[in-house]
């Protein structure tokens, strides 16, 4: 089978990684790509977002099945425009990715589905922004309706930064901050049958302890010790299995990834919200316990066969990856260092770590892997368990030199420790 995965991020390198262990993947190929997946994959020059020029790229590769990564060119329809072209593909239409591209839209949808979630106001004026802000009380949360990258909610005390946010947003959707630990669930659907894979937790704040601006994601770890074993079945049963309904009923099925961010609240599992995509870091702890061949679970969701696959079969390891941010991240980063001990850690520390890259890119001499963006690699370790698995993910981050950049010390510590 050839493969074609559309993006170049950490994400996207972990699917790559996988598909590169899949027997029945005979080929493999990734447009932009980055450095790293440039190793298991051949890499193609494409605009991700233009989606006559991915379907004519995977027509020209004789592709069986197109994966498309990221979030912005599922919400611009790259993924129907493969479909059109006669060629399968995993990933939702433009109309169903709106689940993660309208925080208002997946609200509506919960609500006609009776999936919890958090209380909340749309607001598209002051006045309204005001009114909601005050209703909720601190701390405030303030989520831009549309796609912002990772960087469009604020969770502040401070109203006046709500308040900004807000009104920098546009259309924004105001709602109550849910407490409680927070925990990631994907799962893999035809629009009918729906495939869940094993919960993970992320961590968003750029320093230890959660503090700091919020990230696109610093670690994440898996299993999750301290969550109930029956957590992922009452997610089936309330969350994952009454959206794709009620998307099908609409007449807009969603098949694809679907991502469920949840709130372990003291009044039961709450939405916090959706994503149309495997989500990162998280992508890379939930793939490294995977054990079933990637390749097949995807091209039978992408052809409506889901219900014809067998149970996912897991690793008993447990799976911690640490993120590797570049100077001034969340902020403008600092790009163009250039990444050492790269060979180290596959000299010292495979198979248990590894690198995945995310923002990264090749010297014009091809000597020397540079920096090219806010998160740069992600370090995955596994082990028999979290303990292991930190243990093996922070030595490998150790080798790495990169200037000026920065990770957390704490990914899965307090877990390790239940």
């Amino acid at each position: 089978m050839k493969v074609l995965v559309i993006g170049g991020g950490a994400r996207e390198h972990a699917l790559c990684r996988s598909l590169s262990l899949d027997p029945d993947v005979t080929a493999l190929h990734c447009a932009p790509g980055n450095a790293g997946i440039a190793e298991v994959a051949q890499l193609h020059a494409v605009d991700a977002m233009d989606g006559a020029a991915v379907a004519r790229l995977a027509t020209e590769l004789e592709a069986r099945l197109v994966v498309v990564g990221p979030e912005a060119p599922l919400v611009a329809g790259v993924a129907d425009a493969v479909r059109d072209a006669g060629i399968a593909c995993f990933g939702p239409s433009a109309e169903a990715a709106r689940l993660e591209g309208s925080k208002a839209f997946a609200k509506d949808v919960m609500a006609a589905a009776s999936v919890p979630t958090g209380r909340s106001y749309v607001c598209t004026t002051p006045e309204e922004i005001d009114k909601a802000l005050d209703a909720f009380g601190a701390p405030f949360v303030v989520k831009d309706d549309g796609l912002a990258a990772g960087k469009g909610v604020v969770v502040t005390d401070d109203i006046a930064a709500a308040r900004e946010h807000a009104l920098a947003c546009g259309r924004v959707v105001i709602e109550e901050f849910l407490d409680g630990p927070e925990v990631s669930l994907f799962a893999v659907t035809d629009g009918r049958t729906v495939l869940p894979l094993r919960p993970a937790q992320d961590f968003k704040r750029a320093l230890d302890g959660d503090e700091g601006p919020n990230t696109g994601g610093m670690g994440a770890y898996s299993p999750l010790p301290w969550a109930d074993p029956k957590l992922v079945d009452e997610v089936m049963e309330t969350v994952l299995q009454p959206t794709v309904d009620e998307l099908r009923r609409r007449g807009t099925p969603f098949a694809g990834l679907l991502y469920a961010g949840l709130a372990i609240t003291g009044r039961g599992v709450r939405v916090i919200e959706f994503n149309a995509r495997f989500g990162d870091p998280e992508t890379q702890v939930v793939l490294a316990r995977l054990r079933t061949p990637l390749a097949g679970v995807l091209l039978a969701a992408a052809e409506g066969r889901l219900a014809d696959q067998p149970s996912l079969a897991w690793r008993d390891d447990a799976a911690v990856t640490v993120v590797v941010a570049s100077h001034n991240y969340p902020g403008t980063p600092r790009t163009g260092d250039p990444i050492e001990g790269l060979a180290d850690v596959v000299a010292q520390d495979a198979p248990h770590a590894y690198v995945l890259h995310a923002g990264t890119r090749l010297a014009d001499d091809g000597s020397t892997v540079l920096s090219a963006g806010g998160r740069v690699l992600s370090v995955t370790a596994t082990g028999k368990d979290l303990g292991q698995a930190r243990e093996r993910a922070y030595a490998a981050v150790d080798r790495i030199r990169l200037d000026g950049s920065q990770h957390r010390t704490d990914i899965a510590r307090e877990a390790a420790e239940v």
